[in-house]
């Protein structure tokens, strides 16, 4: 075991070793990785089901005070993405996917007892919303150790199957937890129901408590499944290069507008919809959106690969504009009730575009990388040249991380957008404008520095 722990030989670019002893290797990482991921998920999205319960369950918080809970955990993962991006070429994948997994049991449990007495204060619940973002962080260093794994003609694919299914955590919390709720089925070990409004038991504490043996369990093969890679290896010195990179900067600001879209529109939609449209039970919806939009994330890196990174992300942004007036049109203003069969029409297919922008912008971020060292390497020989490439990999992995850092933020700032443009106006629609003028700030990023002919870096 600990020979397989620990791997010294990795060339994965060589046809021969990816072909005899590469592949299955990599297969199985990505295989563990995923559950992982898809568990970090869960939890990091927690409060976007249950801030929507909590009244229910005979807390009386008010509606700013919801959408803060549901904006946290975005916050606080985002924080701690721009650390998680540099662990694994520090401690390993094996190690820290282990690890960090098993972290978030600490707020899965202490939710489940939380929420179980009605005089728990707020702020523990705002210490829970935090810690919830550890799941968020997970995804940093998750994709990260899987770039190392795969050769450059396949980062698309194994980046997309990484982060699209792992982004199923969203709509599998969703999904389950309004199911799990319902039932005591953890009997007395998990405390009494909580009476809600309609009359019927409310076992809240399932939302946190169902999450805990698929942590126990995941985390263990997590420490006797994966490898830890020696190439991987690296200072935080080697990695922190990027700060000093442009391009490292331009892909955090367009993977705001793509995945930071797709987790902040994950964790407001229920709360949106509550308050929009108050007729309608939101936690019967919530989970399509981002069940669609991460099982598109493996299609965008898949077309990425085909067509072009900067092609599919100028075009998503074009979307997303058009999707947000769409929107607009569809919400309730004065006397119209608004149309909800169109609004949910319309978040689906954002939720879609979203996916699609995540796979399209990471595969940009290898091929940016690769040029730039391409070019810083021009005339050396070929030690340089190799040096270069090696460089390449470790630099476009950290920003692969961090850039995911910075785009997590996206689930805070939305959520919170919403909430103070009601607060402010009486609606959302302030918000949505300003989502549409970041857009296209990203569509003119994207044509002119990697797509437009004569771009500074093609991809």
């Amino acid at each position: 075991m600990a020979k397989r722990a620990e791997i010294s030989e990795w060339e994965v670019d060589d046809p021969a070793f990816w072909a005899a002893t590469g592949r299955s290797i990599a297969t199985r990482n990505l295989w563990i990785s995923i559950p992982a991921l898809l568990l970090a998920f869960a939890v990091w999205m927690l409060f976007s089901v249950v801030a929507v319960k909590l009244n229910q369950a005979g807390f009386d918080f008010t509606t700013d005070q919801l959408f803060w809970l549901t904006a946290l955990p975005a916050l606080s993962g985002a924080t701690l993405r721009i650390f998680y991006s540099f662990m694994v070429p520090i401690f390993g994948g094996r190690r820290w996917t282990a690890v960090s997994t098993a972290l978030l049991l600490m707020p899965a449990v202490w939710l489940g007892f939380a929420v179980q007495d009605p005089a728990t204060p707020y702020w523990h619940f705002v210490a829970i919303a935090i810690l919830c973002g550890l799941g968020g962080g997970n995804f940093a260093s998750s994709m990260a150790n899987i770039s190392f794994f795969y050769p450059k003609s396949m980062q698309g694919y194994a980046l997309g199957m990484n982060a699209g299914l792992g982004n199923l955590g969203v709509s599998a919390v969703q999904f389950l937890v309004p199911a799990a709720i319902t039932a005591g089925v953890f009997g007395a070990l998990a405390g009494a129901p909580q009476s809600s409004a309609d009359g019927l038991p409310l076992y809240l504490q399932n939302a946190g408590f169902v999450w805990v043996p698929l942590l126990a369990v995941v985390a263990i093969v997590a420490w006797f499944g994966m490898d830890d890679l020696a190439c991987a290896r690296s200072s935080f010195n080697e990695q922190a290069t990027i700060f000093w990179r442009k391009h490292n900067w331009l892909m955090c600001w367009l993977y705001v507008g793509t995945f930071g879209s797709f987790i902040g529109f994950s964790a407001a939609f229920p709360m949106l919809v509550k308050t929009q449209f108050p007729t309608v039970n939101p936690l019967a919806y919530a989970f399509l959106g981002p069940l669609v939009g991460a099982l598109a994330r493996p299609v965008g890196g898949w077309l990425a690969d085909r067509i072009g990174g900067a092609a599919l992300t100028f075009w998503v942004f074009a979307l997303l504009v058009a999707g947000i007036v769409l929107k607009m049109y569809f919400m309730p203003h004065g006397d119209s009730a608004g149309n909800f069969a169109g609004f949910l029409a319309t978040s689906i297919a954002l939720f879609v575009v979203t996916g699609v922008g995540n796979g399209s912008t990471f595969r940009m971020i290898p091929v940016i990388f690769r040029k730039v060292h391409e070019r810083l390497s021009e005339g050396a020989d070929a030690a340089g040249k190799a040096a270069a490439q090696r460089q390449a990999g470790i630099e476009s992995a950290a920003v692969v991380g961090f850039s995911s850092a910075i785009g997590a933020y996206g689930g805070f700032f939305i959520p919170k957008s919403y909430g103070s443009s009601i607060a402010i106006t009486g609606g959302p629609e302030m918000a949505f404008y300003g989502f549409i003028a970041f857009y296209v700030s990203c569509l003119a990023i994207t044509w002119w520095w990697y797509l437009r002919r004569g771009a500074e870096a093609p991809c």
